[in-house]
């Protein structure tokens, strides 16, 4: 029997829904995403609310393993506007990252290899705040430089001009 929401239709999964309220672009042009997961970040309900308006900047930050827990260090969530002002808030805090066993596993194990990095992609906001991981290795400059070229002739060839 299938589960139906309150309004009516069917219940959906929380999973990759909703509106991309961040995105990572330096990460995407620094890196070869080799593999991407999904996960949950465990914040306050403040945060959630300045994430939902946008106010969250992915760029400069990393996901490291503290003790076979996943955390997003170097991401800022600005305050707020409308709630009080917390004391004591700081925007750059590590935030646990909720992840299944088995993920958080082979994430770790990813992020071991040499070469590789574990590193944010995007924010989605819908039902739950969810962040987007890529394991991903770092370019080189003259491979960022040829992607740029490729990128350009296959622009061109759209456009249906000469190479």
């Amino acid at each position: 029997m299938p589960k139906f929401g309150r309004n009516g239709n069917f219940a959906h999964n929380a999973s990759m829904e909703g509106k991309i309220v961040a995105q990572n672009r330096r990460a995407r042009h620094d890196y070869d995403i080799l593999e991407t997961v999904e996960a949950g970040i465990q914040l306050t309900g403040q945060e959630v609310k300045s994430c939902r308006n946008g106010g969250i900047n992915l760029s400069g930050a990393y996901v490291s393993f503290v003790s076979g827990s996943p955390v997003l260090k170097g991401a800022k969530i600005s305050p707020y506007g409308k709630a009080s002002a917390l004391e004591g808030y700081v925007p750059h805090r590590d935030r646990l990252l909720l992840l299944q066993k088995a993920q958080r596993a082979n994430l770790e194990a990813s992020s071991d290899q040499k070469g590789l990095a574990v590193i944010p992609l995007e924010v989605r906001a819908g039902k739950y705040v969810k962040i987007l991981l890529g394991v991903g290795r770092g370019r080189k400059k003259y491979d960022k430089r040829q992607k740029i070229k490729e990128r350009g002739m296959e622009r061109k060839l759209r456009r249906g001009e000469e190479v």
